[in-house]
Protein backbone atom coordinates (compact mmCIF):
# COMPACT_ATOMS: atom_id res chain seq x y z
CA UNK A 1 0.00 0.00 0.00
CA UNK A 2 1.64 3.87 -1.16
CA UNK A 3 0.23 6.27 0.91
CA UNK A 4 -0.16 10.17 0.75
CA UNK A 5 -0.54 13.41 2.13
CA UNK A 6 -3.68 15.01 2.88
CA UNK A 7 -3.52 17.77 1.40
CA UNK A 8 -1.05 20.29 2.87
CA UNK A 9 -0.91 18.32 5.77
CA UNK A 10 1.40 16.09 7.52
CA UNK A 11 -1.55 13.17 7.82
CA UNK A 12 0.04 10.27 5.77
CA UNK A 13 -3.53 8.03 4.39
CA UNK A 14 -3.36 4.94 2.08
CA UNK A 15 -4.23 5.65 -1.30
CA UNK A 16 -7.41 3.65 -0.75
CA UNK A 17 -9.67 4.21 1.63
CA UNK A 18 -12.73 2.20 2.69
CA UNK A 19 -15.99 3.94 3.04
CA UNK A 20 -18.95 2.40 4.38
CA UNK A 21 -21.79 4.54 1.95
CA UNK A 22 -24.89 1.76 1.19
CA UNK A 23 -22.99 -1.37 2.67
CA UNK A 24 -22.36 -1.32 6.61
CA UNK A 25 -25.85 -1.37 9.07
CA UNK A 26 -28.26 -2.35 7.05
CA UNK A 27 -27.27 -3.76 2.96
CA UNK A 28 -24.43 -5.86 4.30
CA UNK A 29 -24.76 -7.90 7.63
CA UNK A 30 -22.50 -6.72 10.60
CA UNK A 31 -19.85 -9.92 10.50
CA UNK A 32 -19.09 -9.60 6.99
CA UNK A 33 -18.73 -5.65 6.86
CA UNK A 34 -16.24 -6.27 10.29
CA UNK A 35 -14.53 -9.14 8.48
CA UNK A 36 -14.10 -6.47 5.18
CA UNK A 37 -12.88 -3.96 7.91
CA UNK A 38 -10.07 -6.57 9.24
CA UNK A 39 -9.07 -7.47 5.75
CA UNK A 40 -8.84 -3.49 4.88
CA UNK A 41 -6.67 -3.13 7.92
CA UNK A 42 -4.41 -6.26 7.40
CA UNK A 43 -3.83 -4.87 3.76
CA UNK A 44 -2.25 -1.65 4.79
CA UNK A 45 -5.89 0.61 4.40
CA UNK A 46 -5.24 3.35 7.12
CA UNK A 47 -8.44 5.55 6.39
CA UNK A 48 -11.91 4.67 6.86
CA UNK A 49 -14.93 6.41 6.52
CA UNK A 50 -18.43 7.07 7.41
CA UNK A 51 -21.17 9.12 8.57
CA UNK A 52 -23.63 9.45 10.70
CA UNK A 53 -26.47 9.45 8.26
CA UNK A 54 -25.66 6.04 6.98
CA UNK A 55 -28.51 4.04 7.77
CA UNK A 56 -29.38 6.57 10.43
CA UNK A 57 -26.17 5.67 12.78
CA UNK A 58 -25.83 2.07 12.23
CA UNK A 59 -22.87 2.41 9.84
CA UNK A 60 -20.88 4.27 12.32
CA UNK A 61 -22.02 1.75 15.22
CA UNK A 62 -20.58 -1.13 12.96
CA UNK A 63 -17.17 0.30 12.28
CA UNK A 64 -16.72 1.10 15.74
CA UNK A 65 -16.94 -2.76 16.79
CA UNK A 66 -14.82 -3.75 13.65
CA UNK A 67 -12.17 -0.88 14.60
CA UNK A 68 -12.28 -1.53 18.61
CA UNK A 69 -9.27 -4.04 18.28
CA UNK A 70 -6.96 -1.79 16.06
CA UNK A 71 -4.77 0.47 17.42
CA UNK A 72 -6.15 3.94 17.55
CA UNK A 73 -3.41 5.69 16.65
CA UNK A 74 -2.81 3.34 13.93
CA UNK A 75 -5.54 4.72 11.67
CA UNK A 76 -7.39 7.69 10.25
CA UNK A 77 -11.21 7.60 11.32
CA UNK A 78 -14.34 10.03 9.18
CA UNK A 79 -17.27 10.98 9.58
CA UNK A 80 -19.66 13.96 8.63
CA UNK A 81 -22.69 15.64 9.49
CA UNK A 82 -25.16 17.66 7.66
CA UNK A 83 -28.21 15.21 6.88
CA UNK A 84 -31.61 14.51 8.93
CA UNK A 85 -30.71 12.88 12.20
CA UNK A 86 -34.59 13.21 12.80
CA UNK A 87 -37.83 14.89 12.50
CA UNK A 88 -37.10 18.67 14.47
CA UNK A 89 -36.19 21.64 12.46
CA UNK A 90 -32.82 20.98 14.44
CA UNK A 91 -31.77 17.68 13.59
CA UNK A 92 -30.45 18.78 10.27
CA UNK A 93 -27.90 20.91 8.55
CA UNK A 94 -24.78 22.79 10.12
CA UNK A 95 -26.18 25.35 13.02
CA UNK A 96 -24.16 24.94 15.98
CA UNK A 97 -26.46 23.28 17.79
CA UNK A 98 -26.74 20.27 14.78
CA UNK A 99 -22.86 19.79 14.52
CA UNK A 100 -22.04 19.81 18.20
CA UNK A 101 -24.70 17.10 19.16
CA UNK A 102 -24.11 15.13 16.28
CA UNK A 103 -20.36 15.51 16.78
CA UNK A 104 -20.99 14.01 20.30
CA UNK A 105 -23.40 11.20 19.35
CA UNK A 106 -21.11 9.97 16.53
CA UNK A 107 -18.03 9.69 18.88
CA UNK A 108 -20.17 7.52 21.06
CA UNK A 109 -21.26 5.42 18.47
CA UNK A 110 -18.14 4.90 17.24
CA UNK A 111 -16.68 4.55 20.68
CA UNK A 112 -14.08 6.40 20.06
CA UNK A 113 -12.28 9.98 22.31
CA UNK A 114 -12.09 11.77 18.67
CA UNK A 115 -12.00 11.65 14.79
CA UNK A 116 -9.70 12.54 12.61
CA UNK A 117 -11.45 14.28 9.95
CA UNK A 118 -15.01 15.91 10.26
CA UNK A 119 -16.70 16.62 7.45
CA UNK A 120 -19.52 19.18 6.54
CA UNK A 121 -21.93 16.45 4.09
CA UNK A 122 -22.97 18.86 2.40
CA UNK A 123 -23.26 23.02 2.41
CA UNK A 124 -25.98 24.35 4.57
CA UNK A 125 -27.13 27.77 2.91
CA UNK A 126 -29.16 28.06 5.73
CA UNK A 127 -26.86 28.80 8.41
CA UNK A 128 -23.76 31.47 7.91
CA UNK A 129 -20.47 30.19 7.09
CA UNK A 130 -19.13 31.42 10.06
CA UNK A 131 -21.35 29.39 12.75
CA UNK A 132 -20.46 26.86 11.05
CA UNK A 133 -16.54 27.04 10.71
CA UNK A 134 -16.64 28.42 14.32
CA UNK A 135 -18.23 25.22 16.02
CA UNK A 136 -16.10 23.14 13.66
CA UNK A 137 -13.09 25.45 15.28
CA UNK A 138 -14.26 24.57 18.65
CA UNK A 139 -14.15 20.80 18.36
CA UNK A 140 -10.92 20.79 17.18
CA UNK A 141 -10.01 22.92 20.09
CA UNK A 142 -11.68 20.15 22.36
CA UNK A 143 -9.69 17.96 20.88
CA UNK A 144 -12.86 15.92 19.49
CA UNK A 145 -11.77 16.71 15.79
CA UNK A 146 -8.05 16.50 14.37
CA UNK A 147 -9.05 17.79 10.64
CA UNK A 148 -11.76 19.42 8.98
CA UNK A 149 -13.31 18.56 5.72
CA UNK A 150 -16.58 19.34 3.41
CA UNK A 151 -18.26 17.24 0.89
CA UNK A 152 -19.65 18.08 -2.59
CA UNK A 153 -18.98 22.04 -1.73
CA UNK A 154 -18.74 24.68 -4.86
CA UNK A 155 -15.22 25.87 -5.80
CA UNK A 156 -16.91 29.38 -4.37
CA UNK A 157 -18.01 27.90 -1.21
CA UNK A 158 -14.62 26.33 -0.72
CA UNK A 159 -12.50 29.87 -1.44
CA UNK A 160 -15.34 31.92 1.19
CA UNK A 161 -14.88 29.28 3.53
CA UNK A 162 -11.15 29.44 3.86
CA UNK A 163 -11.19 33.57 3.42
CA UNK A 164 -13.37 33.62 6.52
CA UNK A 165 -11.74 30.93 8.01
CA UNK A 166 -8.07 32.88 7.88
CA UNK A 167 -10.02 36.36 8.54
CA UNK A 168 -10.95 35.04 11.83
CA UNK A 169 -7.95 32.97 12.77
CA UNK A 170 -10.36 29.42 12.84
CA UNK A 171 -8.84 26.25 11.63
CA UNK A 172 -8.76 25.56 8.09
CA UNK A 173 -10.42 23.03 6.45
CA UNK A 174 -7.47 20.65 4.41
CA UNK A 175 -9.90 17.87 2.28
CA UNK A 176 -12.81 17.83 0.22
CA UNK A 177 -14.85 14.71 -0.33
CA UNK A 178 -16.34 15.09 -4.23
CA UNK A 179 -17.65 12.51 -6.51
CA UNK A 180 -15.24 11.52 -9.42
CA UNK A 181 -14.60 8.49 -11.53
CA UNK A 182 -14.14 7.99 -15.37
CA UNK A 183 -17.36 9.06 -16.11
CA UNK A 184 -17.99 11.53 -13.39
CA UNK A 185 -14.69 14.60 -13.91
CA UNK A 186 -16.98 17.49 -12.73
CA UNK A 187 -14.02 18.21 -10.00
CA UNK A 188 -11.28 19.03 -12.91
CA UNK A 189 -12.58 22.27 -14.02
CA UNK A 190 -12.85 24.31 -11.30
CA UNK A 191 -12.75 21.93 -7.61
CA UNK A 192 -8.82 20.33 -8.65
CA UNK A 193 -7.24 24.18 -9.05
CA UNK A 194 -8.76 25.76 -6.28
CA UNK A 195 -8.07 23.19 -3.87
CA UNK A 196 -4.40 23.15 -5.19
CA UNK A 197 -4.59 26.52 -4.38
CA UNK A 198 -5.40 26.57 -0.71
CA UNK A 199 -3.42 23.42 0.26
CA UNK A 200 -6.56 20.52 0.18
CA UNK A 201 -6.82 17.38 -0.67
CA UNK A 202 -9.50 14.72 -2.46
CA UNK A 203 -10.96 11.85 -1.03
CA UNK A 204 -13.05 10.95 -3.51
CA UNK A 205 -16.49 8.77 -3.50
CA UNK A 206 -17.63 6.43 -6.28
CA UNK A 207 -14.33 5.60 -8.42
CA UNK A 208 -15.94 2.71 -9.99
CA UNK A 209 -19.06 4.46 -10.53
CA UNK A 210 -21.07 2.51 -8.09
CA UNK A 211 -19.73 -0.47 -9.83
CA UNK A 212 -20.25 -0.30 -13.06
CA UNK A 213 -16.29 0.63 -13.74
CA UNK A 214 -15.52 -2.78 -11.90
CA UNK A 215 -17.09 -4.59 -15.05
CA UNK A 216 -19.98 -6.26 -13.46
CA UNK A 217 -22.70 -4.90 -15.62
CA UNK A 218 -22.99 -6.60 -18.97
CA UNK A 219 -24.63 -4.74 -21.83
CA UNK A 220 -27.74 -6.48 -23.14
CA UNK A 221 -27.38 -8.89 -19.58
CA UNK A 222 -29.80 -8.68 -16.91
CA UNK A 223 -28.41 -6.92 -13.65
CA UNK A 224 -26.43 -9.94 -11.39
CA UNK A 225 -28.26 -11.32 -8.71
CA UNK A 226 -27.63 -9.12 -5.17
CA UNK A 227 -25.84 -6.41 -7.21
CA UNK A 228 -25.91 -2.57 -5.80
CA UNK A 229 -28.23 -2.38 -9.14
CA UNK A 230 -31.13 -4.79 -7.76
CA UNK A 231 -31.15 -2.57 -4.74
CA UNK A 232 -33.45 0.72 -3.70
CA UNK A 233 -30.40 2.62 -4.90
CA UNK A 234 -31.46 4.71 -8.23
CA UNK A 235 -28.18 6.74 -8.25
CA UNK A 236 -26.50 4.24 -10.17
CA UNK A 237 -28.75 4.20 -13.19
CA UNK A 238 -27.37 7.09 -14.71
CA UNK A 239 -24.23 4.99 -15.02
CA UNK A 240 -25.89 1.81 -16.72
CA UNK A 241 -26.95 3.03 -20.09
CA UNK A 242 -25.53 1.30 -23.45
CA UNK A 243 -23.18 4.06 -23.41
CA UNK A 244 -21.29 3.69 -20.37
CA UNK A 245 -21.49 -0.32 -20.81
CA UNK A 246 -19.61 0.23 -24.62
CA UNK A 247 -16.78 2.02 -22.87
CA UNK A 248 -16.45 -0.21 -20.05
CA UNK A 249 -16.31 -2.87 -22.72
CA UNK A 250 -12.88 -1.00 -24.26
CA UNK A 251 -11.96 -0.17 -20.90
CA UNK A 252 -11.41 -3.27 -19.74
CA UNK A 253 -9.23 -4.44 -22.85
CA UNK A 254 -7.12 -1.76 -22.08
CA UNK A 255 -6.85 -3.23 -18.77
CA UNK A 256 -6.54 -6.66 -20.25
CA UNK A 257 -3.40 -5.20 -22.37
CA UNK A 258 -1.91 -4.15 -18.80
CA UNK A 259 -2.40 -7.35 -17.31
CA UNK A 260 -4.85 -5.65 -14.20
CA UNK A 261 -8.12 -5.57 -14.08
CA UNK A 262 -10.63 -2.58 -14.79
CA UNK A 263 -11.03 -1.45 -11.36
CA UNK A 264 -8.00 -1.22 -10.60
CA UNK A 265 -7.07 0.48 -14.03
CA UNK A 266 -10.13 2.66 -13.15
CA UNK A 267 -8.27 3.59 -9.52
CA UNK A 268 -4.99 4.19 -10.89
CA UNK A 269 -6.83 6.27 -13.49
CA UNK A 270 -7.79 8.45 -10.32
CA UNK A 271 -4.79 8.09 -8.30
CA UNK A 272 -2.83 10.07 -11.66
CA UNK A 273 -4.28 12.92 -9.77
CA UNK A 274 -1.59 14.51 -7.81
CA UNK A 275 -4.46 16.47 -5.75
CA UNK A 276 -6.44 13.21 -4.80
CA UNK A 277 -5.31 11.99 -1.72
CA UNK A 278 -6.88 8.91 -1.36
CA UNK A 279 -10.05 6.96 -3.39
CA UNK A 280 -12.46 5.43 -1.46
CA UNK A 281 -14.24 2.48 -2.06
CA UNK A 282 -16.96 0.68 -0.80
CA UNK A 283 -16.90 -3.53 -0.12
CA UNK A 284 -19.01 -5.80 0.86
CA UNK A 285 -17.10 -8.63 1.05
CA UNK A 286 -13.08 -8.97 1.76
CA UNK A 287 -12.14 -9.80 -2.18
CA UNK A 288 -13.26 -6.99 -2.96
CA UNK A 289 -11.03 -5.11 -1.27
CA UNK A 290 -8.04 -7.25 -2.23
CA UNK A 291 -8.49 -6.40 -5.62
CA UNK A 292 -9.11 -3.33 -5.23
CA UNK A 293 -5.85 -2.55 -3.11
CA UNK A 294 -3.73 -3.58 -6.05
CA UNK A 295 -4.72 -0.65 -7.60
CA UNK A 296 -2.45 1.05 -5.16
CA UNK A 297 1.43 2.09 -6.63
CA UNK A 298 -0.07 1.40 -10.67
CA UNK A 299 1.29 4.44 -12.66
CA UNK A 300 -0.35 4.52 -16.07
CA UNK A 301 2.07 5.38 -18.72
CA UNK A 302 1.02 8.30 -21.37
CA UNK A 303 0.13 6.27 -24.37
CA UNK A 304 -2.54 4.38 -21.42
CA UNK A 305 -3.55 7.53 -20.29
CA UNK A 306 -4.34 9.02 -24.11
CA UNK A 307 -5.83 5.51 -25.20
CA UNK A 308 -8.41 6.26 -22.06
CA UNK A 309 -9.02 9.54 -22.56
CA UNK A 310 -9.76 8.61 -26.58
CA UNK A 311 -12.07 5.97 -24.90
CA UNK A 312 -13.90 8.64 -22.76
CA UNK A 313 -14.31 11.76 -25.41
Amino acid sequence: MHYRRLGNTGLKVSEISLGSWLTYGGYVDSNPAIKTIHRAYDLGINFFDTANVYMQGEAEKVVGEAIKSFNRDSIVLATKVFWPMGEGPNDRGLSRKHIMEQANASLKRLNVDYVDIYYAHRFDPETPLEETLRAFDDLVRQGKVLYLGVSEWTAEQISEAVHIADKKLLDRIVVNQPQYNMFHRVIENEIIPVSKKHGIGQVVWSPLAQGVLAGKYKKGESLPEGSRATTNNTSINKFLTDEHLTKVEQLTNVANELGISISQLAIAWILRQPNVSSALVGASRPEQIEENVKASGIVLDEGTLEKIEKILQ
